[in-house]
């Protein structure tokens, strides 16, 4: 196949599975509520906020991500903040959206939980005007304790036909995966989906990933590189088609490195690998971004550009009669272009 284009690529039909709505909080939109809200960012130009993004490792990333959330104040500010991603997502065609969100980071600061629920719901469902299907993932803050984790898992009780599954995210260091084993037990019984961070580069990665997948039993894991230092790890995700939600771009600025080779080295053993933005706010990289990036680092083909693509249907929480339809689009997408 001929070599692939940026333009072939935004146009491809995808599906994103690593979208964190308070990662696409872009600045424009951060001053404009904290004037609403009168915030004191001590910043008042989208370039002084821009040069706080200087990240070189995760906690140095996570100090600003968690201080641009304090612009998020109600059920509107929610609402918008979502809206704005998946008008871009539409830029990318984005079909399908599997989006995390974060509510012990709003009820900390003294938000109702319901006011950070009811808005993004609400934005789920006005994005099926732009074509867009989205479902929402309640993601807990691996930094916090597993009693404050259930505590929200308590409160999302109410609105269980809104939450899709249930993720695991911020800090790794010292939060392994086992420490929420016993409320991601409770979750799947629940009827949720379950996934989890396994960040790049941590103590104890492996440890880690393995058990997500042979304790805890997550269907997906975000990020995960590591897991390519065990190959019986990676041939076991392989057998069990455990989806891989990776980040080239935000590896590149935590980690130093795209971890392209190891993501391409993935895909190549059938790894159900999938390309995604993660804060593309802070990153300054959406999916087709992340994507375009890892094929010019790696030397991807059309080929496994498609792959991709279909994987990120494949292992996404849908029903097998959407699947189809997707992969059945992403098809007439190829023929068209080819």
């Amino acid at each position: 196949m001929s070599k692939v284009t940026k333009e072939f690529i935004y146009g491809m039909p995808k599906a994103e599975l690593h979208i964190h709505l308070e990662g696409s909080l872009e600045p424009e939109l951060k001053l404009k509520l904290a004037k609403k809200n009168n915030i004191d960012l001590g910043m008042d130009t989208v370039e002084a906020i821009k040069e706080t993004y200087q990240f070189d490792d995760l906690s140095s990333f996570l100090d600003v991500y968690y201080q641009g959330m304090e612009v998020l104040q109600d059920r509107d500010d929610f609402y918008n903040l979502a809206m704005e991603y998946f008008k871009t997502a539409q830029k990318h065609n984005v079909k399908y959206a599997e989006v995390f969100f974060d509510p012990q980071a709003h009820t900390t600061r003294g938000v109702a939980f319901e006011e950070v629920i009811e808005g993004y719901y609400k934005a789920t469902q006005a994005a099926k005007k732009l074509g867009i299907k989205a479902n929402l993932i309640m993601c807990f803050l691996r930094d916090m304790s597993a009693e404050s984790a259930l505590e929200h898992y308590q409160m999302a009780k109410a609105y269980q036909d809104w939450i899709l599954g249930i993720g695991l995210d911020s800090d790794e260091r010292d939060n392994p995966p086992l420490k929420f084993a016993e409320l991601f037990k409770m979750a799947k019984n629940d009827g949720y989906k379950i996934t989890m961070h396994c960040d790049i580069d941590q103590k104890d990665s492996i440890k880690h990933i393995e058990a997500v997948l042979y304790q805890i039993g997550a269907q997906r894991i975000d990020h995960g590189t590591n897991i390519i230092e065990d190959q019986s790890l990676v041939d076991y995700a392989v057998e069990n088609e455990i989806g891989f939600t990776k980040c080239p771009v935000s590896n590149r600025f935590v980690t130093g490195d795209l971890k392209s080779k190891e993501i391409k080295s993935l895909l190549d053993q059938g790894i159900k690998v999938t390309i995604n933005s993660d804060d593309p706010a802070y990153f300054q990289s959406y999916i087709s971004d992340d994507i375009y990036t890892l094929a010019q680092a790696v030397e991807l083909t059309k080929a496994e550009i498609i792959q991709l693509a279909k994987n990120s249907f494949e292992v996404a929480w849908i029903s097998e009669a959407e699947k189809k339809n997707y992969l059945a689009q992403i098809a007439k997408y190829v023929e068209k272009e080819d």
